[in-house]
């Protein structure tokens, strides 16, 4: 699956590893979910990714699934 990076910024947010509200650098990713080649250009979704600083615990939801 490949992706492109867009801007960063860091918010406080929950961490399920840590149990408590720690910084968490936050990004959106267009990552290309097809396989097939001919399908690829048309298939890239926005994803939300977040990694805390405390523990380096990285998640990523995909946007139209929030």
């Amino acid at each position: 699956m490949s992706k492109s990076q867009s801007s960063h910024t860091e918010l406080t947010e929950y961490c399920e590893t840590c149990d408590t509200r720690t910084p968490h650098e936050v990004s959106i990713e267009l990552k290309t979910e097809s396989k097939k080649e001919t399908n690829r250009a048309f298939s890239r979704e926005p994803y939300r990714v977040t990694k805390c600083h405390t523990c380096g615990d990285e998640r990523s939801q995909r946007m139209n699934d929030a």
